[in-house]
């Protein structure tokens, strides 16, 4: 989209779905029309999620069959150390879709460049005083108990991951950008590429030049920066006329404002995205701590590959509703929270019922090893239950990320995750003694269930005309901070 043509196709993508019952159309046509404008987000979004976690994904595949230790120290890195600060940075920029959205739903579209640069200068600030836990990783995990060898290696890998780090603090905010102006389509093609770079630069660096655990760490990070690069030269370079009008001081000014709502969207998402960070951790202090860590590992990991799924969701609900919001219709955004909770929920059960018919199959991309293998056949039944409570609950997030409430969740998830779940899963794993099967369990029926249910009332007594007036209020108080 560009010049005049890209503007009146936002007019038309930015209709309520409420016109087609206008038209004579009922319930179904309504639905239809909501469909098409949430994959146009959803579509390109769940690619370029799905292939930028296949980096991931490729890079333990790599690391699986060099060993079980590496396995298990390239799963630390990835879960836990990029994990961790990968949950926080994309929390932060969370706030731009709350603000991308609700401008762009409003047509005031010159803000959407100015945001993005708040996100870079707040990002990048953020990845500096990230940096400690990439340099004494092996200190902090011997304290948390990690065996001796596992925290070593893993403290080497993590050092190689710094570059991709900062990639995060550019890639997350051009991500959110162009996603606000329903052209996911860029970030999916520069995904694409980079998917294909990676996967050629894993096989040149692990099987060609021998470079071991450490060349598969530093392939992720060459990998992202092309990511970076494209999307970056596509937004600055005429791709979005409308919304990129250059560098600008104006991106200096209240940065204090907009610091609180990135903190508060940070904290909403790192919540629960280190939620699991914390089952790898404390799987690691337990008996026989490689086999358990490397078949959670691999259960995360399966999970998060299909994690991208409901993230895409989270993504367009997200952007429809914060563009319902600020075109003023609640019930449109309301319309759209259904239909999107519906669509994510289906999905998710077809993706259970896949693990639980090929339990005893799914390690097998991961590891060779038959302990590895037996242990996560055990896991697949609280996989496929994880796989299916996750489609609800991003979704219902990308709801409130839209509405602006991320304050108000990120006490929902503090109490439901660190009150609730953590210390069901302690008393699950240890006290009642089932190891690394009570702790998720406990986890999950603790903390996240309880969760969803909270979301899931709140989102049902929601009154949307009174988010719509609240999104009006809060596009013209950040509009006047750039004037």
């Amino acid at each position: 989209m560009g010049g005049r043509g890209g503007g009146e196709e936002t007019e038309s993508l930015l209709k309520s779905p409420n016109t087609a019952e206008g038209d004579g159309g009922g319930l179904k046509k309504r639905v239809w029309v909501e469909t098409k404008k949430l994959w146009q987000i959803v579509g390109p979004a769940m690619f370029s999620r799905l292939t930028s976690y296949s980096m991931l994904v490729i890079t333990q595949v790599f690391a699986g069959h060099l060993g079980d230790l590496e396995l298990a120290a390239i799963s630390i890195v990835n879960n836990v150390i990029i994990g961790f600060n990968y949950g926080l940075l994309l929390g932060m920029a969370s706030a731009l879709e709350t603000l991308c959205g609700q401008a762009f739903g409003a047509k005031k579209y010159h803000m959407l460049g100015v945001y993005m640069q708040r996100s870079w200068i707040v990002l990048f600030f953020c990845c500096l005083l990230l940096l400690p836990t990439y340099l004494f990783t092996t200190p902090v995990l011997k304290f948390l108990g990690q065996p001796d060898d596992i925290a070593e290696l893993s403290g080497v890998v993590s050092l190689w991951a710094i570059p991709l780090h900062f990639a995060f603090a550019l890639s997350f905010p051009l991500q959110r950008f162009l996603q606000c102006q329903l052209k996911n389509h860029v970030t999916a093609y520069s995904a694409a590429v980079s998917l294909v770079v990676h996967f050629l630069v894993c096989w040149l660096f692990v099987n060609g030049l021998k470079l071991g655990v450490v060349g598969t760490m530093a392939t992720i990070s060459i990998s992202w920066w092309v990511n970076v690069f494209i999307t970056l030269a596509y937004s600055v370079c005429g791709g979005c006329p409308l919304t990129w009008t250059g560098l600008s001081s104006e991106a200096f000014t209240g940065l204090w404002e907009f610091l609180k709502l990135s903190a508060s969207s940070g904290v909403m998402l790192c919540l629960e995205n280190w939620y699991y960070r914390i089952l790898i951790i404390v799987t690691g202090n337990l008996q026989n701590a490689q086999i358990a860590v490397d078949s959670l590992s691999i259960c995360m990991a399966i999970n998060g590959w299909e994690m991208m799924i409901p993230l895409a969701f989270f993504a367009g609900t997200g952007v429809r509703v914060a563009n319902e919001l600020g075109a003023g219709n609640g019930k449109g955004a309301r319309f759209a929270t259904i239909v999107s909770v519906t669509q994510s929920f289906i999905i998710g059960l077809f993706f259970g019922v896949i693990i639980m018919l090929f339990h005893n199959k799914i390690a097998w991309i991961f590891s060779s090893s038959e302990a590895v293998l037996v242990a996560v056949n055990k896991l697949s039944i609280l996989l496929a239950f994880t796989i299916l409570l996750n489609s609800i609950q991003p979704v219902l997030s990308g709801v409130a990320v839209g509405s602006g409430w991320q304050s108000y969740v990120a006490y929902i998830n503090l109490g439901c995750y660190y009150c609730i779940g953590l210390p069901f899963g302690f008393l699950m794993g240890w006290v009642f003694k089932f190891g690394v099967m009570g702790i998720w369990a406990g986890m999950i029926f603790g903390g996240t269930a309880v969760q969803t249910l909270i979301l899931c009332f709140i989102t049902l007594r929601c009154d949307w005309e009174k988010e719509a007036q609240k999104a009006n209020a809060r596009v013209n108080k950040w509009s006047n901070t750039i004037k």
